[in-house]
């Protein structure tokens, strides 16, 4: 049997283990994880995220870390699975966000460009003028889950009475909207649709040879990316986060920076309501059963 001082060491040690256990997941609290979904380079995305989390450092008082995923379908997972704090989605991401985890994906904050968002299609072709002209051509969508590259796009091929399954003599998934330019400009494929930030920053960065290749059809705007985070988390930390994104002025040295990076003249509120086309043409092209 244990003597009375070794019960009063064994009862100290217990004690102190015991609230080690209460504090580490405290800690783990305290950190205030992010992710993107993976619609550029890794490179590409790391860059636009390193001021991002510092400013979020400053203005929610905890730590903040951003952490990249393999893919789209991830990134909707580790928000569903509350694995992250916060998601940029595109709006068919949010939507598959909002059913897996039952309506409890909110979306906070969009930019200002996002409440009239449009994709392109681009080719290297002459003979490619209009969207009918892509029947019996090859294709490059950017992921299968991507709101401006798969599924907006085939929606309004579809209301051209272009079906992208039937028509075409091959569709690809490049996996991401720069991906996509490099195909086109490689002759991997006929053409390709992407998203017009991207294109329009490509342009602008004189990345592409626009001499070479060029946009053939702009499509209606529509709703897209957002900032998501989850139902459960604290209305104040909500609060905090929406007031953080919508502080971001031009005007100041930080403030231009972050907007730039994000492309983005500046946030606004959102709603999930704002999404309800994007989840009809997902429904409609049977990309969300």
């Amino acid at each position: 049997m244990l003597d009375q001082t070794s019960r009063r060491t064994a009862l100290k040690a217990l004690v102190f283990s015991t609230a080690l256990g209460q504090l580490a997941p405290a800690m783990a609290e305290n950190v205030f994880k992010i992710t993107a979904i993976p619609d550029e380079s890794p490179t590409e995305l790391a860059r636009k995220a390193a001021p991002l989390v510092k400013y979020l450092e400053q203005k929610l008082g905890m730590k903040v870390e951003y952490t990249p995923v393999s893919d789209y379908a991830a990134a909707v997972e580790t928000l569903a699975n509350k694995q992250v704090d916060m998601a940029w989605f595109g709006g068919f991401t949010f939507v598959q966000a909002h059913v897996r985890s039952g309506g409890k994906a909110v979306p906070l904050v969009q930019r200002e460009e996002d409440e009239r968002f449009k994709s392109v299609f681009i080719t290297a072709q002459p003979g490619i003028q209009t969207l009918a002209d892509l029947k019996g051509k090859t294709l490059s969508f950017g992921s299968a889950s991507s709101t401006s590259g798969h599924l907006m796009p085939r929606n309004f091929m579809l209301d051209a009475q272009v079906d992208p399954d039937k028509d075409l003599k091959r569709v690809a998934f490049s996996g991401a909207h720069d991906a996509t330019i490099a195909a086109v400009a490689s002759g991997k494929v006929d053409a390709g649709a992407l998203n017009i930030s991207v294109w329009d920053k490509f342009v602008s960065d004189k990345k592409v040879d626009t001499s070479k290749v060029r946009v053939f059809y702009t499509t209606p705007p529509y709703f897209d990316y957002n900032w998501t985070v989850h139902a459960d988390m604290p209305q104040v930390l909500k609060e905090k986060i929406t007031r953080a994104f919508l502080d971001l002025n031009s005007n100041t040295a930080e403030g231009k920076e972050l907007l730039s990076l994000q492309r983005a003249t500046r946030f606004v509120p959102t709603q999930a309501a704002n999404y309800k086309g994007i989840e009809a043409a997902a429904r409609n092209a049977g990309l969300l059963k």
